[in-house]
């Protein structure tokens, strides 16, 4: 039987590489994005009757939504810059956006066997690697959802002890999202990242349920 998967913010550039990369291993994909279904994430009555009208379970849910720059307000280079706007649309689409689609997981993914919910973070919500500053309400928006995810593996180990709930970090990659911010970072194509991120999801168990990890498999530190 193939596998099932649901990709949120499909039409990104990482969740668009990811539904490619599934379908090219004949996984049953099914996509909601923005742009494609009106599946808007900062919006709770959109999210809750999309989600429960979806026919599940799903071997996997991808959560691949997520903004660095909201409304022409680039990420601060200072405290001095930090506006509550900027910080709350920050916190709408990278954290709270996530938590909503989460509230649905117990329904979303099998009881009975193996499952991945991941959500893709950034590196730069880690507190413990932050060494240059800056960027506070991404940063601070991306630090939030990994404790959501955290939290949620939790109460998900409970009822769905099979799965796996993680926070992702897919690297810098070269999409539409990151082109202004590039500058040395390496980057690599969607295409790439989207392999890289399967092949760290192919390799997780539950014991890696609540856990932070690169593209290359590797634990973020908190």
């Amino acid at each position: 039987m193939s596998a099932r998967v649901l990709v949120i913010g499909a039409s990104g550039g990482i969740g668009a590489a990811l539904t490619e990369a599934l379908r090219a291993r004949d996984t049953e994909v099914t996509t909601l994005s923005r742009a494609a279904d009106g599946f808007d994430v900062t919006d709770e009555a959109s999210v809750n009757a999309t989600l429960k009208g979806l026919s599940g379970p799903f071997d996997a849910v991808i959560v691949a939504t997520g903004a660095l720059e909201i409304n022409g307000a680039a990420p601060e280079k200072s405290l001095r810059a930090i506006t509550q706007k900027a910080m709350m649309d920050q916190f709408a689409v990278n954290a709270i956006g996530p938590a909503l689609i989460l509230r649905h997981a117990a329904r979303l993914l099998p009881c009975d066997r193996r499952s991945v919910f991941a959500v893709l973070s950034a590196r730069v919500g880690s507190i413990g690697d932050n060494r240059l500053g800056g960027w506070i309400s991404y940063r601070s928006a991306k630090a939030a959802v990994n404790q959501i995810v955290h939290t949620a593996a939790i109460e998900l180990s409970r009822s769905h002890p099979q799965s796996i709930c993680v926070a992702l970090h897919p690297g810098t990659v070269e999409t539409p999202f990151t082109e202004k911010y590039l500058g040395r970072h390496p980057a690599v194509p969607p295409g790439e990242a989207a392999d890289n991120l399967l092949r760290v999801i192919d390799g997780l168990t539950p014991d890696n349920s609540g856990g932070f990890f690169d593209w290359a498999g590797k634990a973020v530190p908190w």
